[in-house]
This record gives C-alpha cells, sequence and structure tokens, in this order.
C-alpha cells in the first residue's frame, strides 16, 4: 500500500538522500519561511506545474484562481490576474476589512483542492490503460522551518490526498511540527535521514563561507557555514547583508520582501532605518492579506527596532497591528498586554483612542466571558477622543468609526435600535460630507452592519434592498450573497437562495460554511443528491465540522441509507465523544435496525448529557413503547412535551401509550387536545377516539 512519507534528519542534503532513493521522480521543493514566507515552497510546486495544468485543463484553473492568486499574486504572469474586491482596491489607510485564520484556511483548502484534482486528472489522462498508475509525488523539505500558513496547508494536503495518486513527503528536522501536521502524519511511513560521513567537504574560505551564507539567506544548515558567519566581523556581515538585499530589492516578489529582505535589512548596516521600513513595509502586506501568524512576527522584530520616543508611529502601528493579529490565532493575553503597553507609553491622543477602541472590541468579542459593560466604557472613551480632534476632517473619519465600533458594542448589549441609530448616522454623516470616492470600503462596511441590524429588527426587506446594493457595489466579495440568501431562505424563496449560494461557490474560496448552506438549501428544495455532494464536501475539507457531520447523518438516515448514517454517527463520536446529537442519531439508527436494546443505550447516553433532549426523549419513548412499558414511554413524552409545547404528533403518540397502559381517559385528553392543533393528523385521531370508545366527532 503506497502511504505519505515523513523523513527525520537534522541536515537538509541527508534528508534529499533519503527522499532520492524513497521516490522515484518526486518535485522537490524547500519551504524556509525566510526564503518567501508563507506559501514558500508551495509557490514552487505551482510554478512547476500551473504551466501544463492552464493548458490541458484551464477550467481547473479558473475554478481555483482565487486561492491560487491569493497568497502569491506573482503566478499571475502564468495564469491571468484574479477578480479584484473593493478592499483589495482600497488605499491601505482606508482599509477597514481585515481578514483572520479562517479566511486563510479556506484559500489553503482551495489550494489543496487543486493540487488534488490536478494529481487525479494528471493520473487518469496520462496513464496507458495496460500500466500500473503511478501517483504525482511532491517533498516538501525543511518544514520544520515553515511559515505558519504554509504548515497548515501541508496538514491539509497529508490529510486529503489520497497517496496512490498524490503521495506527499514531509522531510524537517527531528522536532515537533504542530499539532494538526503532526496528526496528519500520523499514517506515514517515517524514515530516518543518517548522516553520511563518507563526503568530502567542499574547500572554501571563511569569507567564501560567510557570504555564500548571506547569498542562501541565511537558510543553510551547514555548520561550517554558520560558524564562519557567527564569527566573522560584523561589519563586514553587515555589507554582506546590505548587497544581498540590494541585489532582492530588484526582484523580491512580496513572499520574498515579507522575509529574505526583511532578514537582510535586520542584520544590515541600517537596521533601525532600512530594517525598520523594510518590516513595515512587509508587515502592511500581511496585514492586508490577513496571515496573522506573520503579523505578529514581523511586529515583534519592528518593535525592536524602532525607539518609541524617536519612531513613535512606527512603534505603535507595529504594535497595535501585532496585538490585533494575536486574536485569530488564539494568543489573546498577548494582545492584551501589547495595547497596554500602548497606554502606559505614549500620551497621544490618537493611540489612546485607536487602544481603547481595540481594548473595546476585544472585550465584546474575543475575551471571555463577554464584557459588554467594559467594552463600552472603553468604546466610550474613544469615541470622546475622536469628537474632540482638532482637523476636521479626521474628526469626521474617525468618529465615524468609532460610531460604528460603538453601534457594534451596543447590539451586543441587547440595544440593537440605538445600534442602527449609531450606523444611520455614521452613514449619513459620510454621504453628506464625502465625494464618493472616499472610505469607499469603509462606507460599504456600514451598509453591511446596517443590513444585519435591520435582519435582526425584523425588518428584512429593507436589508435585501441593501444587501443587493452591496452585491452591486463589490460582486466578488461573496459574504454579501450569502447573507441575501439567508433572507431569501426565510421568505421562501430557495430558488432566488441557491442561486446566490451557486454564484458565491464560484467566486469564492472553498469556505466549509458556504457548502454547508447551500447543502440545507439543496436538502430544504428536494435536492438530496446534491446536498449530501455539498456536505461530503464540508466533511472532506473539516472532517471534525459537528454541524455538518449531523446533518449528513440525517440525510441519509432520511433516505434510507442506514449503513452510511451509521457510519457517519460513529466517526463524529470518535471525534466529539457523547456529544448529543450523534448520540441521539445513533440510537435513531440502531432503532430502525430494530436492535431495541443498543438504541436505548445511545439515548440514555444522549440524556445523561441533556435530559430534556427532545428528540433523544421521544425516540426513547418509542423504544419503551415497543419493549411494552408503556408508562415510561408516557414519562418521556410528557417531558418532551415540556420543553417543546403543544405538538400533535407528540399529544398522539402519547395518547397510545396511554392507551397501552390502560388509561383510556388521559389518551383520549390527549386525543382532544392534539385534534384542537394546526397540523393535526386528524383522521388518526378520531380513528383512535374510536377504538377506545370516546367517538369519532370532535
Amino acid at each position: 500500500m503506497t502511504r505519505h512519507l515523513r523523513i527525520v534528519g537534522e541536515r537538509r542534503e541527508d534528508r534529499l538522500r533519503t527522499v532520492a532513493t524513497h521516490t522515484g521522480k518526486a518535485l522537490v521543493v524547500r519551504c524556509h519561511q525566510r526564503l518567501r514566507g508563507p506559501y514558500t515552497g508551495v509557490d514552487t510546486v505551482l510554478r512547476a506545474i500551473l504551466p501544463e495544468a492552464r493548458l490541458r485543463w484551464p477550467d481547473l484553473v479558473d475554478e481555483h484562481r482565487v486561492a491560487l492568486l491569493y497568497g502569491m499574486p506573482e503566478l499571475a504572469e502564468i495564469i491571468g490576474p484574479p477578480p479584484r474586491t473593493l478592499a483589495d482596491d482600497a488605499p491601505y489607510e482606508e482599509r477597514t476589512r481585515f481578514f483572520g485564520a479562517g479566511w486563510i484556511r479556506a484559500m489553503n483548502q482551495g489550494i489543496v483542492t487543486f493540487l488534488l484534482e490536478y494529481a487525479q486528472r494528471l493520473q487518469t489522462d496520462g496513464t496507458p490503460a495496460d500500466e500500473p498508475a503511478v501517483p504525482l509525488e511532491v517533498a516538501f523539505d525543511e518544514v520544520h522551518a515553515a511559515e505558519a500558513t504554509t504548515r497548515e496547508l501541508l496538514a491539509l494536503l497529508v490529510r486529503r490526498a489520497d497517496a496512490r495518486v498524490l503521495r506527499i513527503v514531509v522531510a524537517a528536522n527531528t522536532g515537533t511540527l504542530t499539532e494538526e501536521l503532526d496528526a496528519a502524519l500520523g499514517d506515514a511511513v517515517t524514515l530516518p535521514a543518517p548522516r553520511d560521513g563518507g563526503r568530502t567537504p567542499v574547500h572554501r574560505t571563511d569569507a567564501e563561507r560567510v557570504a555564500a551564507y548571506v547569498d542562501g539567506d541565511c537558510t543553510d544548515d551547514d555548520p561550517a557555514l554558520v560558524r564562519a558567519y557567527q564569527q566573522a566581523d560584523p561589519r563586514a556581515v553587515a555589507l554582506l547583508h546590505d548587497r544581498r538585499a540590494d541585489a532582492l530589492e530588484e526582484v523580491a516578489t512580496w513572499g520574498a520582501r515579507m522575509s529574505a529582505l526583511t532578514h537582510h535589512r535586520e542584520h544590515g548596516s541600517d537596521p533601525s532605518g532600512s530594517g525598520r521600513a523594510a518590516l513595515l513595509a512587509a508587515q502592511r502586506h500581511a496585514v492586508a492579506k490577513g496571515f496573522s501568524a506573520a503579523v505578529v512576527d514581523l511586529g515583534l522584530r519592528g518593535r525592536g527596532l524602532s525607539d518609541p520616543r524617536e519612531h513613535e508611529h512606527d512603534y505603535w502601528e507595529f504594535t497595535r497591528e501585532a496585538a490585533a493579529a494575536c486574536i485569530p490565532i488564539g494568543r489573546l493575553e498577548q494582545s492584551m498586554e501589547l495595547y497596554q503597553d500602548l497606554l502606559r507609553r505614549f500620551t497621544d491622543p490618537k493611540i489612546h483612542m485607536m487602544t481603547s477602541y481595540a481594548v473595546a472590541m476585544l472585550h465584546t468579542r474575543f475575551l471571555r466571558p463577554r464584557n459588554h459593560e467594559l467594552a463600552v466604557q472603553w468604546q466610550h472613551n474613544a469615541v470622546a477622543i475622536a469628537g474632540i480632534l482638532p482637523d476636521p476632517a479626521e474628526r469626521l473619519t474617525y468618529s465615524v468609526f468609532h460610531d460604528n465600533g460603538l453601534a457594534l458594542v451596543e447590539m451586543h448589549r441587547g440595544n440593537r435600535h440605538r445600534a442602527l441609530e449609531l450606523v444611520e448616522s455614521c452613514i449619513s454623516r459620510l454621504d453628506g460630507r464625502l465625494e464618493d470616492d472616499r472610505w469607499v470600503l469603509h462606507r460599504s462596511q456600514l451598509l453591511y452592519n446596517r443590513a444585519r441590524l435591520l435582519v435582526a429588527l425584523g425588518r428584512p426587506d429593507e436589508a435585501h434592498a441593501d444587501y443587493s446594493h452591496l452585491v452591486d457595489l463589490d460582486p466578488y466579495y461573496t459574504d454579501y450573497l450569502s447573507e441575501r440568501a439567508r433572507i431569501e431562505r426565510d421568505r421562501g424563496d430557495l430558488d432566488a437562495a441557491l442561486a446566490d449560494y451557486d454564484r458565491a461557490v464560484r467566486l469564492a474560496p472553498p469556505f466549509p460554511e458556504l457548502y454547508y448552506n447551500r447543502g440545507t438549501a439543496r436538502a430544504q428544495n428536494g435536492d438530496h443528491k446534491g446536498a449530501l455532494d455539498d456536505f461530503t464536501r464540508v466533511l472532506e475539507m473539516e472532517p471534525d465540522d459537528l454541524e455538518t457531520r449531523v446533518a449528513r447523518a440525517e440525510l441519509l438516515l432520511e433516505a434510507g441509507d442506514l449503513d452510511g448514517a451509521e457510519a457517519d454517527t460513529d466517526t463524529g463520536l470518535a471525534r466529539h465523544p457523547d456529544e448529543v446529537q450523534l448520540l441521539c442519531l445513533k440510537g435513531t439508527v440502531l432503532l430502525e435496525r430494530g436492535a431495541l436494546d443498543a438504541a436505548l443505550l445511545a439515548f440514555d447516553g444522549a440524556l445523561r448529557k441533556d435530559p430534556r433532549y427532545p428528540a433523544a426523549l421521544v425516540n426513547r419513548a418509542v423504544v419503551h413503547y415497543r419493549q411494552e412499558q408503556p408508562g415510561r414511554a408516557v414519562a418521556d413524552l410528557s417531558v418532551a412535551l415540556e420543553v417543546v409545547g403543544d405538538d400533535p404528533d407528540l399529544l398522539l403518540n402519547r395518547g397510545l401509550a396511554h392507551l397501552a397502559d390502560g388509561r383510556t381517559e388521559s389518551a383520549l385528553e390527549d386525543f382532544d387536545r392534539a385534534l384542537t392543533l394546526p397540523d393535526a393528523d386528524v383522521a388518526e385521531l378520531r380513528r383512535q377516539r374510536e377504538l377506545c370508545g370516546g367517538g369519532g366527532a370532535q
């Protein structure tokens, strides 16, 4: 059986030799983040395969264009440019839409899907019928030094790839990688890469070794080069870094500017000048793209090169962006510490204004427990400072920005009408005082916030109009399509909703929630096959997605595929032990199979976790009824009715259980009560009344 490989060794030359020994014609790439930052190595793979892919399967390239180009825009020279959004075209100082870990993960999933489909087509179209299929092999080396984005992509790729079609080799030193990547490599074959002591070392002077080390962007693991570099004259080394940086300036992609160039400027002859400037430019690019781990790294390094007194603005920008980027990667405590450092260190009103806003957002959106009352105190401080800024233009834009932030806090406090008043005031102030081409992105965000508030306030028609305007304004930002589709579903217009979901799927990277939402809409519209396809797509990307696991199991159960439904519940329970919905579904499958004792155990398990879970109560009542314990069935159905309120079907079932327990009067009461409710099965209820002597007319 063909399996992925994990090659472990301290030296690159040993790992590469082991790769060559144990693979065929593997494409070998370097992943050291100091070369080109996020996607180092991935970019090499794509450069190698995209020309052929575009020539043979242009539809495949077009389908994944957004994800392929998002972090590697230089690939546009091979496949053409991507569509642009308002955020892409907004000046940096007007950016108010930022992307986090979920956005980048969706891009990674898109790249992985492209690679899987490319390898499958290559094998299908390129293998003669009388020859065995050979997998495409790709070896990623220096993964221990890869940037977080690359490691995440590799974890997804290893987990999702069938090694018979696309065999992945991960080569690294003996340390751990990431939890997700280590888990994905759990079934891989691990091979050591032993040292080869028989090679004759290349003779070089110390000066040549130092130059080679710097020209290799300080990524070589040859101890002789590292030692020579560490022992060299610092002034001479700085000049070498300057020379390498100057060469990179001429040709560097944004990836190299975020990594190699910043490293050389940091270690050159002017670290606090050109080094600081390089880090600031790199951080701004990382912020715009949503490379959160890189933003934190660049920001902390930039702080180290910035004098808080001489470079106050840069120190503030490095710090605030690093603090914000700590949030999506789960470093909330560090985020707060960085913001508090700014508050302690500076007295500038703008710094306190923006930091107050940031702390308010931490309290109202991210920290647990949420503290909306503390958030409103901080946000009032931001609003107050914005209102007294001396420059009228700044006073306008910052007041609007912070009133919008206050609206979010007020919404979280339950003051939706007040939140809507604030947002509409923001819109009218900007519309009344700015030209149409100013702060376009932020104005679209305000309209988005208004639409969401209108939905929350029960005004869906107005919200739908706002979303439609936003779709026209920013057609490639697909959140608006998804939100509009939600309103259309609530209206019962499934055709319009599905059209919006279909359009979003065509334009967006593969967001799991987008496929889930379309899947539920397809199921609602009777398209079970389409729904299963969407749910399966989600679970291929994110097998831990509980909602989708439950939805697919329910759909399979509804279609009578008991084996498929049980497989999903078992897989889900292995990932989410004792999860109530899955235990209930497991019990329902067993009930359908007639395995009453096993079903009872599953329902008991669900009700231990949630004693008032309606589906488990109702189905356990069925088990009790079939096991001739009608009194227990009545007890479960009574609790279910307490939870869900009067329901004609539950009353009918409880009436039947009462009858089986010999309580005819109680049964008649339930049947009569059910007959007064909408959607009651009138014919069956009347038949049951007749059977117990109560007559048929009610």
